[in-house]
C-alpha cells in the first residue's frame, strides 16, 4: 500500500496546486512483485487540504483481496520539501493506525537533512496466524538524518507510552499512565556496507535500562559486534516481561524471581566473546515447589580465550521439598568447560558432598560427570520434610559416577542406604529430561533384611516382626508416577521370631480385595493379639496402571500372603488377582487411616 501512495502522492505534489479547487485520479489496476491493487482512488481538496487513498489490494501469492484507505484530514506543504499530515488515518486489513506525520528534508550541494517526526494514537494491529498484534498502541518516534557523500549519520528517539501488544513469544502491556513507558535512545551511521549502532540505550519501565552499541552488516544481515550493559535490572519484573516468554519450553518456565542484577556481554561475528552476569540478593522460587535458592549473591564471569572462577553462595532454599543450608560454591570455567573439585551443600545435620564435577556444552547440550556422598542425614527430619511417615535414624550413602548426556542422566554403579537396620540398593537408575515437564526414570531396586518391627511402626500398619527382603525390577516412572514394574516383598531367609498382630493381619488382607469373613472376629482367635506365621509376601506386576497380584503360594481360590505356622497361627488369603493401581494405592491409604476391612481365612 506504501509504494502507490508515494507514487501518487509524488504525482500530486509535482501538479500547481493554486490552478485546481480538488484533484482526484482513478486507476483500475496496478501490479508489481509485491502484490496488486485494484479499483485505487486519490481525491484531494486544496480548499480543505484533506487526502482521501482508498484502493483494494492483495499480496503476492495471497488470493485474499482486502480493503485499504489512507487517510489526511489536513496535508499541509509549508515550505519546500516539508509535508506535514494531521490527523491520518490508515486502515488495512487487520491494521487500524491513527497518526500524525511530519517530514522536512532539505538539501545543501552534498549534504542532505531529514527529520520526521511520527504520533500513533490507539493503533490497532494483528496478522493472520495469530503471532503479531496489538492493541491501543500509543507512542512517538522521532529521525534525524544527515547524508554525505558516503553514509547517513542518524539519530532515533521511540517512546512506547500506552497499549499492549503480543510478538510472538512476548506480551507487554502499558497502561498509559503518566511517567510509564518503554523507550529507546540511539545514534549511529548507515553506509553502503553496515548499519551501526554507536550509542544506544534502551530503557524498559519497571524493569531497568541496557547500554549498547552493535555493528549489522547488509550484505548478509550478520552482526558484527554488540557491546550490550545493564545495571542494577529489577530481576522480578525483568522476569515475566523478558525471560519467561523465553524460558517456556523448560524447566524454569513457573519461576518467581527477586532482587538485582546486572549483565554484561561482548559479541563478535556473531560468536560470544565474553560476559558477566552478577547478582545481588536474588530469590529464586519454582512455583511447581521443585526447588528453590534464596538471597543469592553470584560474580559469573566468562571469557572466550581466558579461564575465569566463578563464585555463587546462598542463604538457603530446597530441592524437592528437602531443606537446603548456607551453601558457598566455586568453579573454574575454561570457554564451555566447568570443573569443580568438591562443592558441599549442607541438608539438615548433614548433606550432600559433590566431587570430581565436570560439565562442558557441546553441540548446544550440556554433558556432565559427577561422584557424590550422602553425610548422614537425620531421617526423622528428612521424612517430615518430604511429608513421609516419621523415620527413624541416618541415612547416608556413597553415590557412584553419575554422568548427564543429552537430557539422559545414568549412574556408573550402585547406590546403597542404610535404612531401618537393613539397606536398600538402588541399580540401573536412569533417568530422561529430571527437571523437565514430564521427567522419566527407570531403576532396579533391591531390599534385603529390613526390620519389619521398624517398619511397620513407621507406617502405622501394625506390628509384624521379622525381616523383610524385597525386588523391585524394571521400575518406570512418568512425571514421577510408576507406569511399570515387577515388585517382589518377602520374608528374609534365616531364623529369627516371626510374629504378626490382628491389625497387621488385617490390614495385608486388605489389600488382596474384600469378600471373605472376617475369621477372627468369629472364633476363638479372636482372643490372641499376635500370630505365628512362617512366611509372608506380595507381588505385583503393574501393566497399563493394573497390578497383577500374587503371593508365597497359589491356591484354587486366590493367593497366599502370610502362611501361618505353629500354635497360634494364621493364614491370610488374597482373592484379587487384578487390581487397578489406582485402587490398590487407596487401600493403602485406608489401611494407615485404620479404616481397612479384613479378609482373612
Amino acid at each position: 500500500m506504501i509504494k502507490p501512495a508515494l507514487l501518487f502522492g509524488l504525482v500530486l505534489f509535482s501538479l500547481h496546486a493554486h490552478a485546481v479547487s480538488s484533484i482526484s485520479i482513478r486507476v483500475g489496476h496496478l501490479q508489481s512483485g509485491a502484490g496488486e491493487l485494484r479499483d485505487l482512488k486519490l481525491d484531494y481538496s486544496l480548499a480543505s487540504n484533506r487526502l482521501a487513498l482508498s484502493s483494494r489490494y492483495r499480496e503476492a501469492g495471497d488470493g485474499d483481496w482486502q480493503q485499504a484507505g489512507l487517510d489526511c484530514a489536513r496535508l499541509l506543504n509549508r515550505a519546500a520539501g516539508s509535508w506535514q499530515c494531521e490527523q491520518g488515518r490508515l486502515q488495512a486489513g487487520q491494521i487500524d493506525v491513527q497518526f500524525a506525520l511530519k517530514f522536512v528534508r532539505k538539501t545543501d550541494r552534498q549534504t542532505q537533512d531529514i527529520r520526521a517526526e511520527l504520533a500513533l494514537t490507539k493503533a490497532a494491529f494483528s496478522d493472520a496466524a495469530g503471532l503479531r498484534a496489538g492493541e491501543n498502541v500509543s507512542g512517538n518516534l522521532s529521525l534525524q538524518a544527515s547524508r554525505t557523500a558516503q553514509s547517513w549519520r542518524w539519530q532515533l528517539e521511540a517512546d512506547w507510552t500506552a497499549g499492549e501488544v503480543f510478538w510472538q513469544p512476548f506480551y507487554i502491556a502499558l497502561g498509559g499512565k503518566r511517567g510509564e513507558g518503554h523507550s529507546l535512545r540511539a545514534r549511529g551511521v548507515m553506509d553502503a556496507q553496515s548499519i551501526s549502532v554507536d550509542d544506544a540505550r534502551l530503557s524498559l519501565f519497571d524493569v531497568g535500562a541496557a547500554d549498547f552499541s552493535a555493528e549489522l552488516r547488509r550484505a548478509d544481515r550478520n552482526l558484527h559486534h554488540l557491546n550490550l550493559r545493564t545495571r542494577k535490572v529489577n530481576l522480578e519484573t525483568l522476569y515475566p516481561l523478558i525471560l519467561k516468554p523465553l524460558l517456556e519450553k523448560t524447566a524454569l518456565n513457573n519461576l518467581e524471581i527477586a532482587g538485582k542484577g546486572d549483565l554484561r556481554l561482548m559479541m563478535r561475528d556473531g560468536e560470544m566473546k565474553s560476559a558477566q552476569l552478577n547478582l545481588q540478593e536474588a530469590d529464586i522460587e519454582d512455583r511447581n515447589g521443585r526447588f528453590a535458592l534464596y538471597k543469592i549473591n553470584a560474580n559469573l564471569p566468562w571469557d572466550y580465550d581466558q579461564p575465569q572462577n566463578l563464585k555463587l553462595a546462598y542463604a538457603g532454599g530446597y530441592l524437592l521439598r528437602v531443606p537446603l543450608g548456607k551453601a558457598d560454591i566455586n568453579a573454574a570455567v575454561n570457554r564451555y568447560a566447568l570443573t569443580a573439585s568438591r562443592i558441599e551443600l549442607p541438608v539438615f545435620d548433614g548433606g550432600l558432598r559433590l566431587k570430581d564435577i565436570s560439565a562442558a556444552w557441546i553441540d548446544k547440550q550440556w554433558h556432565w560427570h559427577l561422584r557424590a556422598d550422602i553425610l548422614p542425614i537425620d531421617m526423622a527430619e528428612l521424612s517430615r520434610a518430604l511429608h513421609w511417615p516419621a523415620m527413624q535414624g541416618k541415612v547416608a550413602a556413597a553415590i557412584p559416577l553419575v554422568t548427564y548426556s543429552r537430557g539422559a542422566l545414568n549412574t556408573d554403579g550402585d547406590m546403597r542406604f542404610e535404612l531401618f537396620d537393613g539397606s536398600i540398593t538402588v541399580k540401573n537408575l536412569a533417568m530422561q529430561t529430571p527437571l523437565g515437564i514430564a521427567p522419566r526414570l527407570s531403576a532396579d531396586l533391591e531390599m534385603r533384611n529390613l526390620d519389619l518391627g521398624t517398619l511397620t511402626r513407621t507406617f502405622s500398619f501394625g506390628a509384624i516382626e521379622g525381616k523383610l527382603d524385597g525386588d523391585v525390577k524394571s521400575l518406570r516412572l512418568t512425571n514421577w508416577k510408576p507406569v511399570h514394574f515387577d515388585a517382589a516383598v518377602y520374608s528374609s531367609p534365616g531364623k529369627y521370631p516371626k510374629k504378626i498382630s490382628q491389625r497387621a493381619v488385617e490390614n495385608i488382607s486388605s489389600l488382596g480385595g474384600a469378600g471373605a469373613a472376617a475369621a477372627i472376629q468369629r472364633s476363638f482367635l479372636r482372643f490372641f493379639d499376635q500370630f505365628n506365621y512362617d512366611k509372608l509376601g506380595l507381588n505385583c506386576k503393574l501393566r497399563n496402571d493394573t497390578c497383577e497380584m500374587s503371593g508365597v503360594e497359589s491356591t484354587s481360590e486366590g493367593y497366599v500372603i502370610v502362611k501361618g505356622r505353629g500354635i497360634p497361627s494364621i493364614t491370610v488369603l488374597g482373592y484379587n488377582r487384578n487390581v487397578s493401581w489406582g485402587d490398590l494405592l487407596a487401600r493403602l491409604k485406608r489401611v494407615t487411616a485404620g479404616n481397612s476391612k479384613p479378609i482373612i481365612e
